[in-house]
């Protein structure tokens, strides 16, 4: 009998011994893994900074290339794309490409587009401005819904804008040296994309 006490205390024994020396090395395994996954962790910061970093360099060489066929006008690419579209078609080309339809912002900024249409699509030529009045009419923002500050409508011989609500967005018109007229955002047109220079 006293075997038999001995024994299974032996038993016992020997199952807590297994039963402590799993957890101390679950313990140590457990402090190796943490510091695995925080080498790991560093590791995909860094690779997610390394992929950031080179997204921006493709933009930036993107941007180069636009500038190298286009032109450059005061802190902005302009690409000019000869193909005609309606407004939204147009609209969403340059989205694609990074960039938006041209808005010049200043008379400077307006002559210099006139004169890169004329130069790169034609001199008898339209093309689309990214400004409308769909939401209300008369009320004339850009792409992003802001205000639109300059603004550069013919007004000497038709008092532009002035389709009322059959005519929502605009164009430049390099027959009437740059001057602006609203038109219906069916009809195509051609376009110029403009791409912010960082």
């Amino acid at each position: 009998m006293e075997t038999r006490k001995f024994w299974m205390l032996f038993c016992l024994l020997l199952v807590v011994h297994c039963s402590l020396q799993q957890t101390s090395t679950k313990k140590r395994n457990g402090k190796k893994d943490s510091a695995t996954n925080a080498a790991i962790e560093e590791l995909q910061k860094q690779i997610n900074d390394i992929v950031q970093e080179l997204n921006l360099l493709k933009e930036q060489q993107a941007l180069q290339t636009v500038c190298l066929k286009g032109t450059k006008i005061l802190g902005k690419c302009f690409l000019a794309n000869p193909v005609k579209k309606t407004f939204h078609a147009a609209s969403d080309d340059c989205l694609a490409k990074g960039g938006s339809l041209s808005t010049p912002l200043t008379v400077d900024e307006n002559d210099q587009l006139y004169s890169y249409v004329r130069q790169s699509i034609g001199p008898e030529e339209q093309i689309w401005l990214g400004i409308n009045d769909m939401v209300t009419e008369g009320h004339w923002v850009d792409q992003s819904g802001s205000n639109v500050r300059f603004k550069n409508w013919e007004t000497e011989i038709t008092l532009q804008p002035d389709g009322g609500h059959g005519q929502n967005c605009a164009v430049l018109s390099t027959t009437a040296n740059g001057k602006w007229f609203d038109e219906s955002c069916r009809v195509e047109k051609s376009s110029v994309c403009e791409f912010n220079i960082v």
